[in-house]
């Protein structure tokens, strides 16, 4: 693809996403308005703004990457993010929308009525959308510098003024058609060059995806390495290097950037010292990916995606912009189609890519394999008309969660950090928004970079580790209490987290350690349900004296509540 073609891709989705909250601008003045959208959004539209923020780069870019390198095992990411709504529907939306709140602290206050409690989850609020904006980042950097060649700041940067200018100009009422309008996009971007994909494979013969044996090179190939990368070489090879021979032997090699590499017809392919491919057969059995303990990364995986859905800050305010808990339900049914649809996509494009762009492996930026294939499989203009598109559809992806993403930090930090210093609620908003975007740009830019979807599995298994106690405790059991629910936050939250951070610092680590870090959430979130239990039946006396009434008010239909009334957000700032 042109670099011409990438930038004119990145440049209308910037401007349409622009225009499109410049509309919601004008429907946006007062405090709840920035926050809930007045609570007025009907189910379809929330819906699609939901799987516009859901859908992120992870969805996007890194479960095609995750196939394309691991296979069929890494199936379970797309099921695990749809499975975990259907977790939602059933045990959170509806009393969640009853609850009157509309961010995970304020849940914590009103069911607990503690502010230490509130405070804890301010903190973890933070900490897990850092987590989440920071692959959107990186998957920015990556997506400008495969399309347009830009340096890897560029694209973080670009990111984060046209969230800005999206957020701060409307706030949630805003972004909402914003992100019901990147959600089509995105859906379009996937499903259309992926039919002229398959017709391509179609006219090969269907070649066999699992091959036995290492991947080779099928034809002679010529591969730019864009980064300093180490590569693992399976076997001797001779390459010619920057025009001069070059001997490969088995082990590995630092290859520095910028150097071009040609390898020869069926010469085996490099792979990143960062990647452990499965080749052969293993490529499309389950339970072989994982390193040494494959069963238990599975289930882990498992438990973060099914779990952390329900505690991941930017999905849940959006059932606070219902106007019941109806609606809420019925969002979440819709949003299990369109999440559906969407995610038999991803699969395809990896799939294809271990055929058609396996030299992706010997660079280890798998997750571009969608951003590729267009442009590789279909010549002339429509190649480049389809490389635009799933461009365009990229970058939506990067500006939906992250919109999502900054609101939810934004609502936080500005209640909870700014709002003793900002008297006016709409410019500590405005202000929050600035401060969310400024750490996980600093972080994007100077980390190592990781698999999207793996640093997106990591966020989930903190959310599961943290909030997801917290809210079936907090909505199931009315004998939970604040100390209870305190100490379950920390322990979990604070395991999974330390988790996470050594995963990304200090890489993979072999045998059980390894495992248990890399997937962290089978033993941390049982660890936060067991501490909040046992602590909350040692501290009975510290139980919420209107926990009774607030039970009632989470489980009884707003039809039949008459007389409790809606809480106002503005309310808030009147006190």
């Amino acid at each position: 693809m042109s670099t011409t073609i990438g930038i004119v891709a990145v440049a209308l989705t910037a401007v349409a996403t622009v225009l499109i909250g410049m509309y919601g601008v004008r429907a946006a003045r007062t405090t709840s308005d920035f926050y809930v959208a007045s609570r007025t959004v009907t189910p379809w539209w929330n819906a699609s703004a939901i799987g516009g923020e859901y859908l992120s780069a992870a969805s996007f870019l890194g479960v095609a990457g995750l196939v394309l390198a691991y296979g069929t095992d890494m199936l379970w990411f797309p099921v695990g993010y749809t499975a975990g709504y259907l977790m939602l529907l059933v045990l959170v939306a509806a009393p969640l929308r009853r609850s009157g709140a509309y961010t995970l602290p304020d849940f914590a206050e009103a069911r607990l009525e503690s502010a230490a409690a509130r405070r804890v989850a301010s903190i973890l609020v933070v900490t897990i959308g850092w987590l989440y904006l920071l692959p959107q980042f990186q998957a920015a950097g990556l997506t400008l510098r495969t399309v347009t060649g830009a340096p890897q700041w560029a694209g973080p940067v670009v990111v984060a003024l046209v969230v800005l200018v999206s957020v701060l100009g409307g706030g949630m009422r805003s972004i909402t058609f914003v992100q019901a309008f990147q959600y089509w996009l995105k859906l379009t971007a996937l499903l259309v060059p992926v039919i002229f994909l398959l017709l391509v494979w179609a006219g090969d013969g269907r070649p066999e995806l699992a091959a036995p044996g290492e991947p080779v090179f099928e034809e002679a190939t010529s591969v730019e390495v864009t980064i300093d990368v180490t590569v693992d070489v399976p076997s001797r090879v001779v390459v010619v290097a920057d025009g001069s021979p070059l001997v490969l032997e088995p082990g590995e090699h630092d290859i520095e950037a910028g150097t071009v590499l040609d390898f020869p017809a069926g010469a085996p392919i490099p792979h990143a010292s960062s990647l452990t491919p499965m080749t052969g057969e293993a490529w499309a059995l389950p339970l072989t990916s994982g390193g040494d303990h494959p069963l238990y990364a599975t289930y882990s995986l498992i438990v973060a995606l099914f779990f952390g859905t329900m505690g991941l800050p930017h999905v849940l305010v959006r059932f606070y912009t219902n106007p019941d808990g109806r609606a809420a339900r019925r969002t979440t049914l819709a949003v299990l189609g369109l999440l559906g649809v969407f995610y038999v996509l991803p699969g395809l494009y990896g799939a294809l890519g271990r055929l058609y762009t396996p030299e992706l492996l010997l660079t280890g930026r798998t997750d571009a394999v969608v951003l590729v294939l267009p442009g590789r499989l279909v010549d002339g203009a429509a190649g480049e008309a389809l490389s635009m598109l799933v461009t365009a559809g990229a970058f939506a992806a990067f500006l939906s969660t992250s919109s999502g993403l900054t609101v939810s930090v934004a609502g936080v930090l500005s209640q909870d950090l700014l709002h003793a210093r900002v008297r006016n609620p709409v410019t500590g908003f405005r202000l929050g928004a600035f401060l969310a975007l400024l750490v996980p740009i600093g972080l994007a830019l100077t980390s190592p970079f990781l698999g999207i979807a793996d640093v997106v599995g990591l966020a989930f298994a903190v959310a599961a580790s943290s909030f997801c106690p917290l809210l079936l405790l907090g909505i199931w059991w009315r004998r939970l209490t604040w100390p209870g629910a305190v100490a379950g936050l920390l322990v979990g939250g604070g395991a999974s987290t330390l988790a996470v951070v050594v995963t990304i610092l200090g890489g993979p680590q072999s045998g059980w350690i390894g495992a248990l870090l890399a997937q962290p959430a089978a033993w941390t979130m049982p660890l936060a349900f067991l501490v909040m239990i046992a602590v909350s039946l040692a501290t009975q006396q510290h139980m919420a004296p209107g926990v009774n009434r607030t039970m009632v008010r989470l489980h009884t239909p707003e039809n039949l509540d008459l007389n409790r009334g809606d809480w106002d957000p503005e309310d808030r700032w009147r006190t």
